[in-house]
């Protein structure tokens, strides 16, 4: 029975990481904006500067939408058609999970904790010549809080990845 209720309590906690794991992605457009007439973009220092991270962690942003627009066509450029400004807030969760766990003699009521820290990263594309936003993606998920560079970079480009995923929007 001890081995069931290990068993219950590392399922329970595996859900409990894998469901921190997904990025919620929503955007929002301007609908009569011609996404087809962005060929080139650039990064908006202003924009950028004001986002309350670390300087590593916005390289590792812009690296991650740089390579996402190179894929979709775009090129980087000092004459852009589009600019790109970022903005990132985060704050601390805790998360409380009841089970109940049955055996054969008696039964036990218990609480599982999750701590994790969730991130909301905003990207901005806005038109370069009019200088106003034609296109927003947010993405809301959990940090990578491990230490490890390599899991938290993977995260960042997870999150950067499923964010542009909807850039340019789909016509409807």
């Amino acid at each position: 029975m001890k081995t069931l209720k290990h068993l219950t309590l590392a399922i329970l906690t595996l859900f409990i990481l894998s469901s921190c794991a997904t990025v919620n992605v929503k955007t929002d457009y301007d609908s009569h904006t011609d996404f087809s007439k962005y060929k080139s973009f650039a990064f908006y220092k202003k924009g950028i500067d004001k986002a309350k991270i670390s300087d590593i962690d916005k390289r590792r942003i812009l690296r991650a939408i740089e390579t996402n627009l190179k894929v979709k066509g775009m090129k980087l450029s000092k004459t852009p058609d589009v600019l790109v400004s970022i903005f990132a807030k985060s704050e601390k969760h805790v998360d409380v999970y009841n089970y109940w766990y049955p055996n054969y003699y008696s039964a036990y009521w218990g609480n599982n904790f999750s701590n994790y820290i969730e991130g909301t990263l905003f990207i901005n594309l806005i038109d370069a010549k009019e200088k106003t936003l034609i296109w927003q993606g947010i993405g809301r998920g959990a940090l990578n809080t491990s230490g490890k560079v390599e899991k938290k970079e993977a995260r960042i480009n997870e999150f950067v990845g499923e964010i542009m995923e909807k850039f340019p929007p789909e016509k409807e």
